[in-house]
């Protein structure tokens, strides 16, 4: 059952009132490409320590090319702390072969052309095409996710399924928006185990669990 409009437009006006209009990104980056493959690095890791992994690892390898020639073994090494190294350090070499001869070393903004490169899925996609392109999109991660649904937002646990729930009925000036606004609450106060229902300024909105 779809959430009424009042209540997102409650949901969406307290949002704006409890972490303001700034479209934040939590992973640090300077080239485009440098997002991308910090997102990839993000799957089941926090943003914390992807931060600390990419500071040396940008460094280390300042350009598409130093990522398609790297030796896997020391790319695993690199990012071993970021959890699944093996299946990322694969899919972060070949995306940057694929950069290099696809695209010639630029990212591409549409979502089709971005899903294709070896580990990006929507979620990945969403994300440069918010910060990089500025192009509206809903990321939807666990905090996104579990926010929604306590929200009564949606009922969904697909991640595919909440982000075109979410389009469904949040105006598109939000999309990119809800973004950050979502995954701070989740951080800060919706928690997933003992969430802060007590400080939650939502509490009131709150469907559970």
């Amino acid at each position: 059952m779809l959430p009424t409009k009042k209540r997102v437009r409650d949901v969406l006006e307290m949002m704006d009132k409890t972490y303001g209009t700034d479209n934040i990104c939590y992973l640090n980056y300077k080239e485009p490409w440098q997002l991308l493959f910090a997102t990839i690095l993000s799957a089941q890791c926090t943003d914390a320590r992807v931060n600390m992994v990419t500071k040396e690892l940008f460094q280390k390898r300042p350009d598409l090319a130093s990522f398609a020639s790297a030796d896997i073994k020391e790319l695993e090494d690199d990012i071993h702390s970021t959890g699944f190294y093996h299946n990322k350090a694969k899919n972060i070499k070949a995306c940057a072969k694929r950069l290099i001869s696809d695209h010639a070393g630029q990212l591409p903004s549409d979502i089709d052309e971005l899903t294709s490169l070896p580990g990006v899925g929507r979620k990945t996609a969403n994300v440069v095409r918010t910060h990089i392109f500025h192009e509206p999109s809903i990321v939807v991660d666990t905090h996104v996710g579990r926010v929604s649904r306590r929200l009564g937002l949606t009922e969904s646990k697909d991640p595919v399924k909440v982000e075109f729930e979410l389009m469904d009925i949040v105006p598109k000036d939000h999309w990119s928006l809800i973004n950050y606004q979502f995954i701070a609450h989740g951080r800060a106060i919706c928690t997933s185990r003992s969430p802060k229902c007590e400080i939650c300024p939502f509490s009131k909105l709150c469907v559970g669990p």
